[in-house]
């Protein structure tokens, strides 16, 4: 897992200062993988890491930092210390961010794929951390001396979600909770959207959707699921002239037929409209809204690490769906 600067912004912003806990090195069977983090302030909490027992002695050490402004290292074998079935260990990491620390952060992000930073100890940094900041972005989390070495997280992927109907909503619910989105969620009326905000997802409506599809990065991931076919159509006509990383669209193999059809004779090359995906998500889980949902975002998660990698997806990667 690597580091995601976003939610620790936010948590900085409201709270002034917040621990943070990472999972730095597992031992054999554990809750959760290294990497994996949560904040914790003085009232509150936000994420995982697992194990219940862990997480709640965990939590309570981060509070301590906080008071002691002094970050913490701690092994912990979840058996015989817990009493906790998984019978592995785990090194746990606990440092102190603020706005100082947020823009050690935001300047490591600029220069490299790692930040590099000591969270207890004073020892000085060992040779191999010194080095990090020119490996690539695949490495590891790990700590050594008091000295957390740590991936940075990948710019988000854009993802547009087009039609804040029954779907779009809980799309938007699944979605929006998972590192590593940015959410645009679009339709044609203000009043079409949930009365209260989702954290994190920009919120637009316009008119003409396919006007402002135009506006859409080039390398975005689509989801096209309006409350009209034409506008569906207008949609993906818009987003093959604009280009895409990904555009799945809601329907059954019936509507693509016809779609696939009209969008050839709208002057689009066949090779260019399979790059669309239609039908979108797992039939085979149902057809309520979350259900859908969970298999659009399973799909999309897929999606995620091809756009991260050297190929993008195509018509191999259509799945019978909705």
């Amino acid at each position: 897992m690597s580091l995601d600067l976003q939610p620790i912004r936010t948590a900085v912003a409201r709270h002034g200062r917040v621990a943070r806990v990472i999972v730095a090195d597992v031992r054999g069977s554990a809750p959760r993988d290294a990497g994996t983090s949560m904040l914790v302030w003085p009232d509150g909490q936000e994420g995982t890491i697992g194990g219940g027992a862990l997480e709640w002695e965990a939590a309570a050490t981060a509070r301590r930092a906080l008071q002691n402004d002094r970050g913490a290292v701690d092994q912990r074998p979840l058996g015989p210390d817990l009493g906790q079935c998984c019978g592995g260990s785990v090194v746990l990491g606990t440092e102190i961010w603020d706005a100082e620390r947020l823009a050690q952060a935001e300047d490591a992000a600029a220069a490299g794929p790692v930040f590099v930073r000591r969270i207890a100890g004073g020892l000085p940094c060992p040779k191999p951390l010194n080095t990090a900041s020119g490996q690539s972005a695949a490495h590891v989390t790990r700590l050594e001396a008091g000295w957390l070495t740590e991936p940075l997280l990948p710019a988000a992927t854009p993802l547009w979600i087009w039609g804040a109907g029954h779907v779009g909503r809980a799309i938007v619910d699944v979605m929006a909770p998972l590192p590593g989105w940015q959410i645009t969620w679009a339709d044609t009326a203000a009043d079409r959207f949930p009365a209260s905000e989702t954290p994190g997802v920009t919120g637009l409506w316009a008119s003409d959707l396919p006007r402002l599809a135009h506006h859409a990065p080039q390398d975005a991931a689509h989801l096209i699921l309006t409350y009209s076919h034409p506008i569906d159509l207008a949609l993906c006509d818009a987003l093959l002239q604009r280009g895409f990383g990904f555009c799945g669209l809601i329907g059954s193999a019936t509507k693509w037929a016809r779609f696939s059809k009209r969008l050839t004779e709208m002057g689009h090359s066949e090779r260019a409209v399979r790059r669309i995906t239609c039908p979108i998500g797992q039939r085979t889980l149902g057809k309520h809204p979350t259900q859908i949902a969970i298999g659009v975002a399973s799909q999309l998660l897929a999606v995620q690490l091809e756009l991260e990698g050297e190929t993008l997806p195509t018509s191999k990667s259509r799945q019978a769906g909705v």
